[in-house]
């Protein structure tokens, strides 16, 4: 029984493959040895309606690789026949279908660049789009068929062609905002704002301007949320989110902008604070005074404005209101009281003479004798780095702007 079935499998195998050997080319070619090309690999000829007719077939057997073959060499060899511009268009959706999707990207770029008269070049521009949003959603790039990254500089070349090639059409604004979402994935926050701001300044009037100022809110938000001493972000967060509100107030993000001006003033409070217990450590008393008055106008209801006050009414009883008086204030009451017997000793006509000018200058509104906090740095103007400190669990968390798609990798044109 072993013996019948063993020639029979011989049988067997060497039928499948001489099945597959006829379905393949054999190339034959003056002075070279003949060469076995894979089946929709021999090189196509003929002229553009032949190749047209070729890729038609291939497409209704089932066969998109060849099909997509014969489409670009008629693209390729006949680019101003009338049927390129379909072919080529054609061309991308299959490529699309068979998930070569840079290729894809590629394509259709190749519809709207060379032939921008084409019937189909909206949605060319919108295929463009599609495939820049997968990759902005996490698609993975490929290497000999294994996912090894995400690549949001793919993604961002996508999107700038959409910009480029159709600057006023319907998916620009979109293609720019998301340019920003995929350069703040990268932590690239410089170039992340500028996106989001060219978004505001050139497409105002679009519903993604308020999503694009909310992020540049929220993109300085996070980079304040990371210590006290950012006072640069912290102000650029206020005022960006301030915008939001007044340019946005129906906006379902404008609770949360408001929510977030909030964070933002209670941080200030709270800077204030440290900085005021910081000088009353010290023994400043006069300058622990001047902060801790500040905190009391910046939020006259708050814990730490309560606890300002009582702290301020403790050091009166214990210094004396005079010695909690600004530099300045005595020495006007040391002029003061020298003022009348100078004033008698003066001669009348002398005392009449003294103008407007005499008059001292308004007195500075801090104690500039003393040394600044070590929080108050100056303001910069950089875009921060992301932070990796997380907010303290009392304050209330800001929600980023839902994300979109992203990139791939440089493809061939057709």
């Amino acid at each position: 029984m072993k013996f019948r079935i063993l020639p029979l499998f011989f049988l067997l195998s060497v039928g499948l493959v001489f099945s597959g050997l006829s379905r393949a080319a054999i190339v034959f070619r003056p002075g070279e040895k003949a060469k076995y090309v894979a089946p929709g690999e021999e090189e196509m000829s003929g002229n553009a309606e032949e190749l047209f007719h070729i890729g038609q077939t291939a497409e209704k057997d089932g066969n998109l690789k060849r099909a997509i073959k014969a489409y670009r060499t008629l693209v390729r060899r006949h680019p101003k026949d009338a049927l390129a511009p379909g072919s080529a268009f054609r061309t991308a959706e299959l490529q699309e279908q068979v998930h070569d999707y840079l290729n894809a990207a590629a394509s259709y770029r190749w519809v709207v660049e060379r032939y921008p008269t084409s019937p189909r070049f909206n949605e060319a521009i919108e295929g463009q789009f599609r495939v820049g949003e997968m990759y902005l959603a996490g698609k993975k790039l490929k290497l000999l068929g294994i996912p090894f990254a995400t690549s949001m500089d793919r993604a961002v070349d996508i999107f700038a062609a959409v910009i480029r090639t159709a600057p006023y059409g319907k998916y620009t604004a979109r293609a720019q905002f998301d340019i920003g979402l995929a350069r703040e994935k990268q932590g690239a926050n410089d170039a992340a704002l500028q996106a989001y701001q060219a978004v505001v300044d050139k497409f105002p009037n679009d519903p993604i301007a308020a999503d694009a100022q909310y992020q540049i809110g929220y993109i300085w938000l996070t980079a304040a949320r990371g210590g006290t001493k950012d006072i640069a972000a912290a102000n650029n967060a206020r005022t960006a989110f301030q915008d939001f509100v007044f340019r946005y107030p129906n906006s379902e993000k404008a609770p949360q902008a408001r929510a977030n001006l909030q964070l933002l003033e209670r941080k200030q409070t709270v800077s204030s604070f440290d900085v005021a217990k910081f000088y009353d450590k010290q023994k400043y008393y006069r300058a622990a005074v001047i902060y801790y008055n500040e905190v009391i106008r910046q939020q006259p209801g708050s814990p730490e404005s309560e606890k300002a006050k009582k702290r301020i009414d403790q050091l009166r009883a214990k210094v004396g209101e005079k010695a909690l008086q600004p530099a300045f204030a005595a020495e006007e009451a040391k002029k003061k009281k020298a003022a009348p017997s100078a004033e008698a000793s003066k001669p009348e006509s002398s005392q009449s003479s003294s103008t407007s000018s005499d008059q001292p200058l308004p007195p500075p509104e801090t104690d500039l004798a003393l040394p600044p906090p070590a929080s108050l740095t100056p303001d910069t103007a950089n875009a921060p780095e992301p932070s990796p400190t997380p907010e303290s669990s009392s304050t209330a968390e800001a929600s980023p702007t839902p994300e979109a798609s992203t990139s791939p990798e440089t493809a061939a044109s057709p």
